[in-house]
């Protein structure tokens, strides 16, 4: 027996995670065939505090047809380069996690282990993007990788609600339709045990052949109706509370997140082009909502435009993140503390992978299974970059910073910290978000130096390796020095 057409999607909440998955929807499932609707209560709140993004969101913006200056007009945005971590090795330390290539590899071996062995500058010398960053300056990459130009990669900070408005304007226009209403219970199937209906408290009725649950923390059909549980990570990432507030904007204009550690957690700060966004991360249990708020408001660039509001959350990820014929999305799906900006490229990953794997008919075993396995592996790569963050510390000066340092990591994450100490080697899976660079940037940044480096690279000449390592630094100063001011950049975008 053929099994039916999925002929109805229907996503639940709105948000930046909703939105972009009407929008891709729109664009990739609506053939004519099938309806898309998206149900949202104006009267439920969104999270809405991930602001900043890694470079793969160009990507994302790109296949939904979206024209950059369009973009960055409707949702205040700036450009991001990297981010700067402060106080994260040891109090008063800073270094940049700069996007793009690192240097140039040398006879097929990683530009870092030479830097290891001659130690020739600061390593973030050797980024284009560093050094642009270091300068506020920026012009886009070029196709030529023997340019410096072309290790420069970028991403953006913009503002999550006005990203979300301007996702839903493509969406309508695409076919989406939006349903205003707070759902009050879900209706299952007693065949299958599918969800057949979301039931709204007007007594109105919306069925689908397939749900996407954007609903926020609450996951209120993979969690609560469907009964899939949590994968709990607080024991490895222990900060649970956030409390976010914007300011006026404060020049210049940087391309730069920033994450500054406290005592009990850590601060960021968003540049966008009509405000910045702040917020704290911090741990419940090493510090009070009183403390974490009046922490916050005494490091802002600038005075506060609106009260400070916090949210609380447990990191981890649902056992599965597609179950019969529901997939989850978001903090729907699971939660990785925003420290590397990887909140809304983990929901870009998710539809990705659904688009590629979406049911045209029937509710099959094999897609489900790989999308769980690429999504769990997909988190499970997010999770130790951002553990690592932790246990690289060099601190012991409060409680916080002592409980990380000393705690036992996730066994993925020991064999590459061991793997690294003994000769610089980075252990990178294929799907792995974060490239050789982005393990350098972090392990070095905080102080984590290795015994050795590849003896590869005594097979080089050490002049002409070191005679390179400078022009390339020269090089990459002199070019950043001529870009255009990234604050001109903008302007000129969004004119």
């Amino acid at each position: 027996m053929t099994a039916p057409p999925v002929a109805s999607i229907v996503i639940i909440g709105g948000g930046t995670a909703g939105w972009m998955a009407a929008a891709a929807a729109a664009r990739f499932l609506n053939d004519g065939r099938r309806t898309i609707t998206l149900v949202e209560s104006d009267a439920i709140g969104t999270v809405g505090v991930g602001e900043a993004t890694i470079p793969p969101i160009r990507e994302f913006n790109h296949r939904l047809g979206i024209d950059e200056r369009d973009f960055v007009r409707e949702t205040g945005a700036t450009i991001k380069l990297g981010i700067e971590f402060v106080n994260w090795g040891q109090v008063g330390d800073r270094y940049l996690h700069p996007f793009g290539e690192l240097g140039h590899d040398f006879q097929g071996v990683a530009f870092h282990q030479y830097w290891l062995k001659h130690r020739i500058g600061a390593l973030e010398e050797y980024w284009i993007a560093a050094q642009a960053a270091r300068r506020d300056r920026f012009a886009h990459p070029v196709a030529d990788p023997r340019t410096p130009l072309g290790g420069m990669a970028y991403a953006y900070h913009f503002d999550a609600g006005l990203y979300a408005a301007f996702l839903r304007r493509r969406a309508e226009a695409g076919g989406v339709a939006r349903v205003e209403g707070k759902i009050a219970s879900v209706e299952r199937d007693p065949a299958t045990g599918h969800v057949a209906a979301v039931l709204l408290d007007d007594g109105r009725r919306v069925p689908g052949d397939f749900f996407i649950d954007c609903s926020g923390f609450r996951s209120l059909l993979l969690g609560d109706a469907l009964g899939v549980g949590y994968r709990d990570w607080s024991h490895w990432l222990p900060c649970d509370r956030a409390i976010a507030v914007p300011c006026e904007r404060a020049d210049p204009l940087t391309p730069l997140t920033r994450s500054t550690a406290h005592e009990f957690g850590w601060q960021w700060r968003i540049p966008l082009q009509h405000r910045t966004g702040n917020g704290i991360v911090y741990a419940s249990a090493f510090a009070s909502e009183e403390r974490a708020r009046e922490t916050l408001l005494a490091n802002l660039d600038a005075p506060a435009t609106a009260e400070p509001r916090g949210l609380s959350f447990t990191a981890g990820v649902r056992e599965q993140q597609w179950v019969g014929n529901v997939v989850a999305l978001g903090l729907s799906a699971g939660f990785v503390e925003p420290l590397e900006s990887t909140s809304i490229h983990l929901i870009q990953t998710g539809i990705s992978k659904l688009m590629w794997l979406f049911p045209d008919s029937g509710m099959g075993a094999a897609g489900r299974n790989e999308y769980n396995r690429l999504m769990h592996e997909a988190y499970e790569y997010v999770r130790d970059f951002i553990v690592l963050h932790y246990k690289a510390t060099q601190r012991r000066d409060t409680a916080l910073w002592r409980h990380v340092g000393e705690m036992t990591v996730p066994d993925s994450l020991a064999g590459k910290l061991e793997l690294w100490r003994e000769r610089g080697r980075i252990r990178r899976y294929d799907h792995d978000l974060f490239g050789v660079p982005s393990w350098v940037a972090l392990l070095i940044g905080q102080g984590i130096m290795p015994q050795g480096y590849d003896p590869l690279v005594d097979s080089m000449d050490d002049a002409r390796v070191t005679a390179a390592m400078r022009q390339i630094a020269a090089t990459y100063a002199d070019v950043a020095g001529k870009l255009p001011g990234h604050a001109d950049q903008i302007a000129a975008m969004v004119r």
